[in-house]
């Protein structure tokens, strides 16, 4: 399991010039069988993903495409994680 938190570098007006794309990139994700959460930070500074059934090194590549990361307009850091604990209803995620 992963843990994604992108964090903006830029003000929202470029992000969101760039929202429309990042979406479609994260719809592939999801496609994909390997996001299963996103959402935006609250306050807005960013983002939040979910992954799993993916390697470190194929999400790096596939981070490495979300077009806010390729127009320089965000950061992300990467947690590798075990869940060990989780409420009945996410048992599934347990690995």
């Amino acid at each position: 399991m992963f843990v994604i938190v992108i964090r903006y570098k830029v003000p929202l007006t470029q992000i969101d010039s760039a929202l429309a794309a990042h979406r479609d990139w994260l719809d592939k994700g999801f496609r994909d069988g390997v996001f299963i959460l996103a959402g935006p930070q609250n306050p807005r500074t960013g983002g939040v993903i979910m992954a799993q059934n993916t390697s470190r090194e194929e999400l790096l590549v596939r981070l490495g495409e979300d077009p806010f990361n390729k127009k320089g307009l965000s950061d992300f850091e990467l947690i590798d994680m075990v869940v060990r604990k989780t409420d009945p209803r996410l048992e599934f995620l347990q690995g």
